[in-house]
């Protein structure tokens, strides 16, 4: 009996045999998906500061270049300065004449990025690994995200007193917006647009990144 059990617990661990192990949570599939450029929030979700900790969690966790780890983390919140972040920012460039967000849409919680060091190619590599790795932590805690690279760095640093240069701006929030891909062939336009209601993302086909 003790052999059979043990036998059955392997096939489970192991998924050997007809047993198969149970998933738990969301694939990367899953969150790389849902993990999409949000521009609109709901203002009454208020992002906390631990939930921010969290995010900027994954950083001790991810690969650095060099393993120099050199960036740093600013968290700001709605009573913490997000104003100031909120009027130094830009969002949606490819669709000017919608001047987003949205009024009552506005993002309230910000993760600044800034490194010790000046930008070099190996500080952008790191602050794209951890980019990435902030927003899929959002998404696994049922939040969106958005990266922000056009931002007034000068108003930024001294309105959040920072020691260091901004490199880019994370808005955190519940998003509130449809948003979803379409296949497009490298010929095709590759700029966002709403249509709808539903604010359309064009990616490349897997097939057509790949060389012959």
């Amino acid at each position: 009996m003790a052999d059979n059990y043990l036998e059955k617990r392997y096939e489970e661990v192991f998924g050997t045999g007809r047993t198969r192990v149970k998933r738990v949570g969301h694939t990367l599939d899953e969150l790389l998906t849902r993990n999409r450029s949000c521009r609109g929030y709901n203002k009454n979700y208020v992002v906390k500061r631990g939930e921010l900790e969290r995010i900027v969690g994954v950083c001790n966790k991810i690969p650095s270049a060099r393993n120099q780890q050199v960036l740093r983390f600013r968290l700001v919140t709605r009573d913490s300065g997000s104003d100031i972040v909120l009027d130094n920012i830009r969002l949606g460039a490819a669709l000017p004449e919608l001047h987003l967000p949205l009024p009552g849409t506005e993002p309230e919680a910000f993760i600044v990025i800034c490194s010790t060091v000046g930008e070099n190619k190996l500080v952008d590599v790191d602050l794209g690994i951890a980019l990435q790795s902030m927003l899929l932590k959002a998404v696994e805690m049922g939040l969106n995200g958005l990266a922000i690279g056009a931002f007034n760095k000068e108003k930024i640093m001294q309105g959040l007193n920072l020691p260091l240069e901004p490199l880019m701006i994370v808005a955190i929030g519940k998003g509130i917006e449809r948003i979803e891909l379409k296949p497009i062939s490298p010929e095709e336009s590759h700029a966002y647009y709403r249509e709808g209601g539903v604010h359309y993302v064009p990616k490349v086909e897997t097939k057509a990144l790949l060389l012959n």
